[in-house]
């Protein structure tokens, strides 16, 4: 019977941010061993039940080890990355021999002493498991990549949207191309562009949509198996940050340099379009203070998104409306745990003073003293999302507060808000509002457009504020834009010779 082991680390990590992550931010996140989910999978697990349900239909053994994940935050302590590592190699020492190792991480995770943690454990399971067996890995398309990952993989996969709604179908596409090596149908090679691009790709719209959509037509023709757009994340000062493209071949390591090359320098080309249109925090209060429309205006706090190592409870944008007057609004979520406490003990109706927000220092603004109304408390939250894996994320408890016509949704573990459910779960439905403001930089987006007469991206001081030319990078490379405006400009155009692109007929 042929044997696949497979496991899960990771976390996203923003080295900007103050927060660091630790064993109980694994732990609040989830830590799971050998399957262990009970009725609720997190969505970080769906590659591994993708995985085991595909493994089951071939009657093929899974050994699932470790999955863990912890909400985006600062540099992973040392020792606790190190015990996750060596839990997991001895879970896959125990378990050989093996045919084929799956890998669900992140590509983003620095812990102390390892600005590259998952090339760190890639290399030590390719030491362990030797150079024939194959490893299969998926990664989160905002991952940062070099040679480290690439060399001691056969297989990589990155998410190709964003926000993230394919985990399960890029799980299954890792599976597939391993089986197909396994059994002998493939010989996958693979090859990477540097595309010298930093910033943000939304791919729900263009012309962002457009190329993934013909990456993607690429792949099962002419040989070409793969096509993954790296888009890299910005807040990680480690020397890969950046974007990528990343392409696998069957057996043909020229094709697959072309193509990563052809397509690289084609999104590099539209670098500037890419990038998200932000609206300031003032033109948006002006925005908001003549919105008449049924339909709310959605605004996403995109500087303290909780996905992006933030630490959700910045009141910037509260303040000022608060200031201006802004009635019929709903925000959230701030992480407070403290507020929810007092909500928890007074209980829903009652009327208290209340700090709510800015308890991390200058980038969270101010902490604002609010006589509020408790509109809502609830215990033991958790919000619903997928569908080939239905998976469960928890809030912990919540509780809502309302400050002059603005209901104010706090929670106890520090989440973005990505979903309806993170204001229905407590009572609030965001399509009878006018307003309605989550804390996320883009996840948020397939759950609140079909409900928003428009969306606004308002930076304002955070974490992941997306001023990327005024941060202070150390490790990474400043050969990219938008740090110069062309780091191509001394080095020669792409040859494109017939006989290459005889190789990609399918190619337009």
């Amino acid at each position: 019977m042929t044997r696949v082991f497979t496991a899960m680390l990771g976390t996203e990590t923003n080295t900007f941010s103050w927060l660091p992550t630790g064993e109980k931010l694994f732990e609040e996140t989830g830590v799971f061993r050998n399957a262990n989910y009970g009725d609720k999978i997190p969505g970080f697990a769906s590659p591994l039940v993708v995985w085991q349900r595909m493994a089951q239909a071939r009657k093929w053994e899974i050994v699932e080890s470790l999955c863990t994940f912890a909400t985006p935050a600062g540099k992973t302590v040392k020792a606790v990355y190190e015990g996750f590592r060596d839990e997991i190699l001895a879970d896959l020492k125990a378990a050989m021999p093996v045919e084929a190792v799956l890998l669900n991480l992140h590509g983003a995770m620095v812990a102390e002493g390892y600005d590259d943690a998952e090339g760190d454990l890639l290399k030590r399971v390719r030491k362990l498991v030797g150079a024939k067996v194959p490893i299969g890995v998926e990664l989160d398309l905002h991952g940062n990549v070099g040679d480290q990952k690439l060399d001691n993989v056969d297989i990589m996969v990155l998410y190709k949207e964003y926000p993230h709604i394919d985990m399960a179908e890029r799980a299954a596409e890792v599976f597939n191309l391993i089986a197909d090596k396994l059994e002998g149908k493939t010989k996958p090679v693979m090859a990477w562009f540097d595309c010298r691009t930093v910033g943000l790709f939304h791919t729900t719209r263009q012309p962002m949509r457009g190329f993934v959509d013909k990456c993607s037509a690429l792949e099962g023709k002419d040989g070409i198996l793969s096509v993954s757009v790296i888009h890299g994340f910005p807040w990680a000062d480690v020397a890969e940050m950046g974007s990528k493209l990343l392409v696998i071949a069957d057996g043909d390591k020229q094709k697959a340099q072309f193509l990563a090359e052809k397509l690289g320098r084609e999104f590099f080309e539209m670098r500037e379009e890419t990038q998200p249109n932000y609206t300031s925090l003032d033109d948006a209060i002006v925005r908001l203070s003549k919105h008449k429309q049924a339909k709310p205006i959605v605004i996403a706090d995109v500087s303290d998104n909780a996905g992006g190592g933030a630490t959700s409870d910045s009141t910037f944008i509260l303040e000022a409306m608060l200031n201006k007057g802004i009635k019929s609004a709903a925000i959230g979520m701030f992480w407070d745990p403290m507020a929810v406490r007092v909500a928890l003990e007074v209980g829903e109706g009652a009327e208290v003073d209340i700090r709510i927000g800015g308890k991390f220092g200058p980038a969270s603004g101010n902490p604002l003293d609010l006589r509020a109304k408790v509109t809502a408390v609830r215990r033991d939250v958790y919000y619903t999302m997928g569908n080939i894996v239905q998976t469960q994320t928890a809030l912990g408890d919540m509780a809502v507060f309302e400050v002059d016509g603005i209901s104010i949704v706090c929670n106890t573990i520090r989440k973005q808000c990505r979903s309806l459910q993170c204001f229905t779960n407590v009572g609030i439905d965001p399509s009878k509002v006018k307003v309605v403001v989550v804390k996320s930089m883009q996840h948020f987006y397939d759950n609140f457009a079909p409900i928003a007469a428009d969306i606004l991206y308002v930076p304002t001081p955070g974490a992941v504020a997306p001023n990327l030319t005024e941060m202070t990078f150390l490790k990474a490379s400043k050969h990219q834009w938008p740090f110069i405006q062309d780091p191509f400009a001394s080095e020669p155009a792409l040859p494109v010779s017939q006989a290459a692109i005889e190789r990609l007929p399918s190619y337009k």
